[in-house]
């Protein structure tokens, strides 16, 4: 055995020594909260019926919690998987060591939630890992900010939590790092838990709304991170290319028709163009149902059911027979010519969700005016803190996905309910619940060529404020 050998086996038998001893204790007050609070997070995070593998599942409370299809929890204590399986039956339970598991299957979601403070190598866990998950898995880790060394100790030193032996403190950057060199990114980064106390009304404050907000969440307890495996193209569409659909809500925009279908590109395995057309008081109705059969391209055309660009979205998506979906707003103010990037980006696996940004190249000289320029940056702060993900344009309306994600974005669509006329807002919290990885693609923005626009700016623009609100009640101060 060799000198390194020989100290990974005395680290991790002492560690075993210590996780047994800690599972046949019992449970300190403090942590009981933290593992309530931590639960909360990760089922905000992971939708109940996914395939979940947590690792350094200790006593299998939290991975009950997530209510997964197929739920396999890993520790290396003997004595916290047997309780562990005594106390959830219905999920499976593994006794091993991290850095070198031997199991079966993909998942959906790997959990890490404390155990890397807690491990010998974090390198070799992220590499062990690869194949245990499929293009579009999720990796969740949570560990304790460098911060709290001194407050953690203490805490235990006095027996409000239990001993631990000396543990790995990472920042956010050395996990950063360790990932990327593992061979997976980071795209969502955000802290929590600032009162570890359960005091009455305090807490609730302190770790609902305090810690979520400068500059009370430098202080908060614990780091999370989402990762996904490093870009690559789903199977499916290794031997056959992904077919499109262009969604293209339409009202008063009879001049637009003739140009929309011969500028939009044909697309991978074939492209659709999808009109639907949104009561218009000029003829657009009819000026589509003639290109259509003057053109021999594949168009549909349905009248919008409701008002409001969301319901032709929710209309329009619900007829698409593409693998990947594209919203193509009709003024054609972002050119049809720049979606063949959009397809790219989705095709290739680099993004989940594809968001057009207009603000990077210089824009025509009327296409946006500046109270809409103003409100767009402050849109686009509020959003990327709202995401998690960085978000330079939240109101270009130009978005492309993949259908299997839409159609786990209609299956969740109950967390936000119908709130949002626009359409573009519903896609993109949605997208964000799912932890799917939204990429910004800078766009050129052209002056509108016919019609005027349909947005009203200060009418709307409160509509956007009251969705920012909301939406920080449903994904910030949860």
């Amino acid at each position: 055995m060799s000198f390194s050998d020989a100290l990974f086996k005395s680290y991790t038998e002492k560690r075993r020594d210590k996780w047994d001893d800690i599972a046949a204790a019992e449970r300190k007050k403090w942590t009981a909260y933290y593992r309530e609070w931590l639960a909360k997070v990760y089922r905000f995070c992971i939708p109940p019926g996914a395939r979940v593998l947590d690792l350094g599942c200790g006593k299998g409370d939290l991975l009950a919690s997530l209510n997964p299809s197929d739920g396999v929890g890993v520790d290396f204590s003997q004595r916290m998987i047997d309780d562990a399986q005594r106390r959830h039956p219905g999920l499976r339970f593994v006794c091993a060591d991290v850095h070198s598991l031997k199991i079966d299957g993909e998942f959906d979601y790997i959990v890490m939630s404390d155990l890397l403070n807690d491990v010998w190598n974090v390198q070799d866990i992220l590499t062990g890992i690869s194949g245990l998950y499929h293009s579009e898995t999720k990796l969740i880790f949570n560990f304790f900010s460098h911060l709290w060394k001194g407050p953690l100790n203490l805490v235990r030193s006095i027996g409000l939590a239990n001993e631990t032996l000396p543990q790995n403190w990472l920042t956010r950057e050395d996990m950063v790092n360790l990932l990327y060199l593992s061979g997976y990114e980071v795209f969502r980064s955000w802290t929590e838990f600032l009162m570890p106390f359960d005091i009455p009304l305090l807490a609730g404050i302190s770790n609902s709304l305090l810690a979520k907000i400068w500059p009370f969440k430098v202080f908060d307890l614990a780091n999370f991170m989402i990762a996904r495996p490093k870009p690559r193209v789903r199977p499916e569409w290794l031997d056959r290319p992904p077919s499109v659909s262009v969604l293209v809500p339409a009202r008063n925009e009879a001049g637009n028709i003739e140009a929309i279908l011969e500028r939009t590109p044909d697309m991978g395995g074939g492209t659709e163009i999808i009109f639907v057309e949104g009561n218009s008081t000029d003829n657009t109705y009819e000026v589509i149902e003639s290109a259509i059969k003057a053109s021999s391209r594949d168009c549909r055309l349905y009248r919008q059911p409701g008002r409001g660009k969301g319901d032709a979205v929710r209309a329009g998506f619900a007829e698409a027979r593409g693998d990947v979906l594209m919203i193509l707003d009709a003024d054609m103010t972002v050119p049809p010519e720049e979606l063949p990037k959009f397809y790219e980006a989705i095709r290739s696996g680099r993004a989940e969700f594809v968001n057009g940004v207009r603000l990077v190249y210089p824009m025509e000289g009327r296409a946006m005016r500046f109270f809409n320029l103003l409100g767009n940056k402050f849109f686009s702060v509020s959003f990327s803190w709202l995401l998690g993900q960085t978000l330079r344009d939240s109101l270009c309306g130009t978005k492309v996905l993949s259908r299997p994600n839409y159609e786990r974005i209609v299956e969740n669509r109950a967390y936000f309910g119908d709130f949002d006329p626009f359409g573009d807002f519903d896609l993109l919290f949605g997208a964000a619940k799912l932890n799917l990885r939204i990429v910004d693609l800078p766009v050129r923005y052209r002056d509108r060529i016919y019609g005027e626009t349909n947005i009203q700016r200060w009418r709307h623009g409160w509509m956007l404020l009251k969705m920012v609100v909301y939406a920080a009640f449903k994904i910030k101060f949860v």
